[in-house]
């Protein structure tokens, strides 16, 4: 059966301050890809023999992140790949062009990616980390603006497989990676990284400051944070804690204000903390399509008062901060 080969990435971390831990993240990696693990295991990874060779024109600094042209191949090709890529429904983060063929993903990733992308610390010759990745997205716009090395972690499975099928598509020769781990399993206070990125995760955290240490243990002293989260409207020290669910979701525990998130930041001993954007989110953003055929934004939210949730919480609006590792 087919194998996920992770043998260019662990070669990349070699060079890094993950070398002395890479026997541990190889074992996990392989405890994490047990075929037991998820009965589409194998369905999910033929897909990847029936994707063309990776393209001679990529681009990773537009919107949607491509490979080839409109005109790289046929007609009876490109209706082949949209069949073999549609066997990994649903796709979340996005958007993708590969041959001309559009993966028209349930977020508009690339509007989170505007709103940050000129208030960080330029990622030229950086070592990126991006915590609860998804299907690598926003890795490939790191890369393209200028990153070194990007690694993402994400335990969802079907991610690492969107993953491995983009990098086919894209070239295998990118130093890139997506590990199906969660930042919990990594080995601890590494400051293996210049950057890392925490976006839609925080607020899944039971606990909030594990993770904002977690998040720190990996920057190497004056590193940067790039945080995106869930927020309220509110002042300091103001925090929701959905009673039960929040938009649908069973695993969201703390929406902080913006003002409460500065403050955890620092009480984490980050420094220089910059609140950098505050968006609501939209069914614009946010939306089912064809290529993600399940519940989304309108779903969650109540059909009467769109600024409420369908349990009547606040609707989602999300924050960007930046801040320095001490």
């Amino acid at each position: 059966m087919r194998t996920l080969d992770f043998r260019d990435l662990f070669a990349h971390l070699a060079a890094t301050r993950l070398a002395p831990h890479l026997t541990q993240l190889e074992r996990l990696t392989a405890l994490a890809l047990e075929p037991t693990r998820h009965g589409r295991h194998a369905e999910w990874l033929t897909v990847l023999d029936q994707l063309p060779q990776a393209a001679a024109e990529v681009a990773l600094d537009e919107a949607a992140v491509r490979a080839g042209s409109e005109h790289s191949l046929t007609a009876e090709d490109q209706a082949k790949l949209r069949e073999a890529l549609m066997g990994l429904h649903p796709w979340r983060k996005g958007p993708w062009s590969f041959h001309g063929l559009t993966i028209d993903t349930e977020w508009h990733s690339d509007w989170k990616w505007q709103r940050l992308a000129g208030a960080i610390t330029p990622l030229t010759g950086r070592k990126v980390l991006d915590v609860g990745c998804g299907n690598g997205y926003h890795g490939w716009r790191m890369l393209g603006a200028g990153a070194a090395l990007v690694l993402g972690v994400d335990p969802t499975l079907l991610s690492v497989v969107q993953f491995q099928a983009t990098r086919q598509l894209l070239g295998e020769h990118w130093p890139i990676g997506v590990l199906p781990l969660r930042l919990e399993e990594m080995p601890t206070d590494t400051g293996a990284f210049d950057t890392v990125f925490s976006m839609g995760v925080l607020y899944h955290r039971r606990s909030p400051f594990d993770h904002l240490f977690e998040l720190r243990g990996q920057l190497r002293s004056g590193g940067e944070l790039v945080l995106e989260t869930l927020v309220i409207e509110g002042g300091a020290g103001e925090v929701l804690v959905p009673p039960g669910r929040y938009a649908k979701m069973h695993n969201v525990w703390f929406i902080p204000s913006p003002q409460t998130l500065v403050a955890w930041l620092e009480r984490a001993k980050f420094r220089h903390v910059r609140l950098v954007d505050v968006t609501p989110t939209t069914t614009a953003e946010q939306r089912a399509t064809e290529w993600m055929r399940f519940e989304s934004l309108a779903d969650f939210l109540d059909p009467a008062d769109p600024s409420r949730t369908c349990e009547g919480l606040p609707a989602p609006r999300r924050a960007v901060l930046v801040a320095e590792a001490p």
